[in-house]
């Protein structure tokens, strides 16, 4: 699965480039706890009562506790980007914080609409990429090696992040619906369009239904038979091959990095992202 990959990226880069190992844990739980505050106002959202088929806070809770909470995990990731001493650092990390928050809203308010390439490929940036960026950059920020590093190694994390949320959403229409914890073409169902759906509507610019799935207006079965089409249309060949670019240009920036082990098991989790289940 996806566990805990950005604080990798964290300790691997940072160790990588010499960076101090009790800053570098504090960072990877920041960025953790951060995407952690994230998923918990993304369920609240969404409305969700399972992830990955374990129930959602939300499922628990009335909103109001489960905003707070969210908030909480929020205030105590802050505190933990804080303790590494970096005002660069820090002031990364809030404004990474904004970037996923801009996100957020651009999914809420643009839906009943079919985006480009170029309006997706942004909004996974602010949703997924930037998170992944962040993990990388502040690394090499934090240590005593050359300021190169910081702009490939941001490059790296955006591009990582990219080809893990084009396999999220792949997934989304592939994936085992128990082991998932949510119904095949969820995305869709919810109006939200992503990477295979864009390509299709693409390819079949008078398919209706797709349109109707967006605006919220299409039935079960039209959303079902919908599903069951762009799974059948070569579009997620199409999505992976997209990723897997992804994965190859984020392998590409780490040249010039130091060779070791760190290198090379971050020259590796592009491939483990491209052929996760989950």
């Amino acid at each position: 699965g996806g566990k805990r990959i950005r604080p990798i990226v964290t300790l691997l880069m940072g160790i990588m480039l010499g960076a101090e190992e009790d800053k570098l844990i504090s960072l990877g739980a920041s960025i953790e706890l951060l995407h952690t505050a994230t998923l918990v106002h993304d369920d609240l959202i969404d409305g969700a009562l399972l992830r990955r088929g374990n129930p959602t806070l939300n499922s628990h809770w009335t909103p109001a506790a489960t905003v707070l909470t969210g908030d909480y995990i929020f205030a105590q990731a802050a505190r933990l980007a804080a303790e590494i001493g970096s005002t660069e650092a820090m002031s990364l990390f809030a404004e990474t914080l904004s970037i996923i928050v801009n996100g957020e809203l651009s999914q809420l308010f643009g839906k009943s609409q079919v985006p480009t390439r170029e309006d997706y490929y942004y909004r996974i940036y602010e949703k997924t990429g930037s998170l992944f960026a962040l993990s990388a950059r502040a690394a090499a920020m934090i240590s005593p090696a050359d300021r190169k590093y910081v702009e490939p190694a941001e490059i790296y994390g955006k591009e990582l992040g990219k080809a893990f949320q084009i396999v999220d959403d792949v997934l989304d229409f592939t994936g085992n619906q128990e082991r998932v914890g949510k119904p095949i073409g969820s995305d869709l169902r919810q109006g939200i369009p992503t990477l295979p759906a864009i390509y299709y509507g693409e390819q079949h610019p008078d398919d209706q239904v797709l349109l109707a799935c967006l605006d919220g207006t299409a039935t079960q079965e039209e959303a079902d038979g919908l599903i069951k089409r762009i799974n059948e249309s070569g579009v997620i060949d199409q999505a992976l091959a997209e990723a897997s670019l992804c994965v190859e240009n984020a392998i590409q920036n780490l040249e010039g990095f130091p060779e070791g082990r760190e290198k090379d098991a971050l020259s590796e989790l592009g491939p483990f992202l491209l052929n996760r289940d989950l």
